[in-house]
């Protein structure tokens, strides 16, 4: 008997079939998935289990017993955890880039290079960011030479102290946020055991290199600022020591399958781990030399050195968005699809919103804080490359909502035709009191079909992200923003003001509503399901690229999925898998992972399903047309797909049938896999009936009459073995 189960579970049963069903992002209660009160757990835990009704017969009107997965708690946790992780979000975005490779080997290759070295930056500017508090404003400026206010301007008698003193007992603090992400990022344990991805020992490597190089920066800063004031021997060795380790992890995600291939994967486990020690021997070496080192330190209003090496991470972060960009679209002539993304292109989007976030929060933070404790007072500002930031996220905000409108406004005429043209062909004779409710179906589908702009909208504002990182570049020019833009667009200086207070209110309020949402994401349902679908998304993904992005759910589903529908082929005829919106992807993906003898008892009704019309486009290499494929050879084609023209996220696989559209090949058994539901069923209320039957969308509808009858055919099927 499995942990937590009932004992009336196991109890023989008649061998009937079982609906499995697997909810979508955002979460659902067990109550709303089985349309029954009273429901218990079978297996599983608080965060994810399966549940059945209470009934007493077992089974609903169609003969099957009904049974849900509820997986909705797997991605969030507890709500101090889910808050955490809102600071990791440009991880978790550059984690999801790598998933979207194009297709083609040496493309793939180069894009999951880019990708890790673009994570790796991010770590980098994540430890610069949190130095520039710790180091510059309060080591440096609050303790020395601005004298910030009260009581930071003596914090724990650290003022009496030399500068090296003071810089590193301050230097634990970027070492407590390494810590940090090393307690958020670990793996939550499982309470049935089940595997986990093969992914598992890659994390480990790339967390022992982005460790490393984490301490290496924070090494450099310390050693470069002793440098100016006049090294030794000693200082000169550990600078040597941390570039050397820095090129070593770079060297490492550079390298062609050395951290992430099975024949190298013993060498590049040694070489990580030996990185790793080496990082912390120089840390340790480099506090000790920096903390005992009382001779004389330059002047200056801020931490020497600091502001080259905030500028080098952000100039790298450029370079590095603007060659992944350039990979994806030199070749873009070279693969087809339905879209751009198919291309690749979408990692390179995915990598811009978490360059251009990452960006952003760090010279927020650096601004903010030296701004609310007077620490750049009389300087003129924070170190330069963060004013250039902050003035680039500004009008990369400000450019990109335009593009995105414009684009939005230019398409309308063409999508609201389309629907139209939809609406005739689904209600050829409408009658005069219909007429609102036919605008009103109209305009739905018009919405619903914005999705298929993704792929220009996502190009647009990958390409806005690029200008608005380049904007940072004049930043190493040691121009002033304000000077720079006087002298070329003959703008005031209080306009470049504007922007980079405008900067830091956008930044605040970003902020609040991502707290927000970690907090009201456990406290109401709208907000969870608007706002916990990029959580759900993001996490769903392994980590391949981040170690410190937010660990997959996904490694615990799937084989949990897994293990439920084989212990169900053995007690029952057979399992009826019904996946709404993202469960359609889960439950896909445990049917590639079903053995032999499972699959023959097994059918698939997704509906709702973005497997196609966003997956497929998005994660070109992982999901496309010979992968779902391959999904519906498992099941031998026992698969049905529902959707909906009004339905915004979900599609059809592999053909619209839409009315007017050719009939598919009869020699091909996934053209039999779709079928489009008519949403609304009509447009005047029933006989009987006070209103008409209600627009549906992206709703899962599991007790509509064509959801009934695609379950009773695939019942049939599974009962004769068909």
């Amino acid at each position: 008997m499995r942990e937590g189960e009932p004992e009336r579970d196991d109890q023989p049963r008649r061998p009937d079939v079982v609906e499995l069903r697997v909810h979508g992002v955002s979460g659902a209660d067990p109550t709303v998935i089985l349309e029954n009160p009273r429901v218990r757990q079978v297996t599983g835990d608080d965060s994810g289990g399966f549940h059945r009704t209470d009934r007493a017969e077992g089974t609903d009107p169609d003969g099957v017993t009904l049974e849900a997965y509820r997986w909705g708690d797997l991605p969030a946790g507890t709500v101090a955890r889910t808050l955490s992780m809102v600071f990791l979000l440009p991880f978790m975005f550059s984690n999801v880039a790598v998933w979207m490779l194009p297709t083609g080997r040496r493309r793939a290759a180069g894009v999951t290079m880019l990708c890790r070295l673009l994570a790796l930056n991010l770590t980098v500017l994540y430890v610069v960011s949190i130095a520039g508090v710790a180091l510059d404003l309060f080591a440096w400026r609050c303790l020395g030479a601005a004298r910030c206010r009260g009581p930071f301007d003596t914090m724990a008698g650290l003022d009496g102290r030399h500068v090296g003193e003071r810089l590193c007992v301050l230097a634990l603090l970027p070492i407590a946020a390494i810590v940090f992400l090393l307690l958020v990022g670990a793996r939550r344990s499982r309470p049935n055991g089940t595997a986990v991805w093969t992914l598992e020992p890659l994390v480990q490597r790339l967390r022992a290199i982005h460790v490393a190089a984490a301490l290496a920066v924070l090494d450099l800063m310390l050693l470069v600022a002793r440098h100016t004031s006049g090294g030794t021997a000693g200082t000169t060795l550990l600078l040597a020591l941390s570039v050397a380790v820095l090129l070593i992890c770079v060297g490492l995600l550079a390298a062609p399958g050395l951290v992430d291939r099975a024949a190298m994967a013993r060498a590049g486990q040694w070489t990580a781990r030996a990185t790793g020690v080496l990082a912390i021997g120089t840390s340790v070496a480099t506090l000790v030399v920096v903390a005992r080192d009382d001779q004389g330190w330059a002047s200056s209003t801020g931490m020497p050195g600091y502001g080259g090496i905030a500028a080098g991470a952000l100039f790298a972060q450029m370079v590095l968005l603007v060659a992944l960009s350039g990979l994806v679209l030199w070749h873009r002539g070279r693969a087809g699809g339905r879209s751009r993304l198919r291309r690749g292109l979408g990692a390179a989007v995915v990598a811009a919103f978490a360059v251009g976030l990452a960006g952003g929060l760090s010279a927020g933070l650096v601004y903010q804080i030296g701004q609310l404790l007077g620490g750049y007072s009389g300087d003129g500002g924070p170190p330069l490359p963060y004013r250039w930031t902050l003035l680039a996220f500004f009008l990369h905000v400000v450019a990109a909502v335009l593009v995105c409108g414009g684009l939005t406004l230019l398409s309308r005429r063409r999508r609201r035709r389309a629907a139209w043209a939809i609406v005739r062909r689904d209600f050829p004779v409408a009658p005069p009191e219909a007429a609102g409710r036919l605008r009103l179906t109209m305009r739905t589908i018009a919405r619903a079909r914005s999705t298929e702009w993704l792929g220009l909208l996502a190009a647009t504002y990958a390409v806005l992200a690029t200008i608005g990182l380049i904007t940072s570049l004049l930043g190493s020019t040691g121009r002033e923003p304000e000077e720079l833009a006087r002298e070329a667009f003959g703008l005031p200086s209080r306009a470049v003001e504007m922007g980079l207070v405008g900067s830091t209110y956008l930044l605040a309020a970003l902020l609040l509503t991502l707290l927000a949402g970690g907090v009201f994401a456990y406290r109401t349902a709208w907000f969870r399901r608007h706002v916990g679908i990029l959580w759900d998304l993001g996490t769903f993904w392994p980590r391949a690229a981040h170690p410190f992005a937010p660990p997959s759910y996904a490694d615990r589903a799937v084989p949990e999925l897994v293990q439920r529908i084989t212990d169900l082929t053995e007690r029952h005829r057979g399992v009826l898998l019904c996946g709404h919106s993202h469960g359609s992807a889960l439950l896909a993906l445990a049917v590639l992972r079903l053995p032999p003898r499972v699959r023959r008892r097994v059918a698939l009704l997704t509906y709702g399903s973005p497997l196609d019309r966003l997956y497929a486009r998005l994660f070109p290499t992982y999901l496309n047309e010979e992968v779902l494929r391959e999904v519906g050879e498992r099941v031998d084609w026992r698969w049905l797909n529902l959707w909906r023209d009004t339905d915004r996220v979900g599609g059809w696989i592999f053909a619209a049938h839409r009315p007017g559209d050719p009939p598919p090949d009869p020699a091909d058994p996934a053209g039999r896999v779709d079928r489009r539901l008519r949403d609304p069923r009509s447009l005047l209320p029933a006989p009987g009936e006070v209103s008409a039957p209600p627009i549906l969308g992206h709703h899962p509808g599991e007790n509509e009459p064509d959801f009934r009858a695609a379950v009773r055919e695939l019942t049939e099927r599974l009962r004769h073995g068909g």
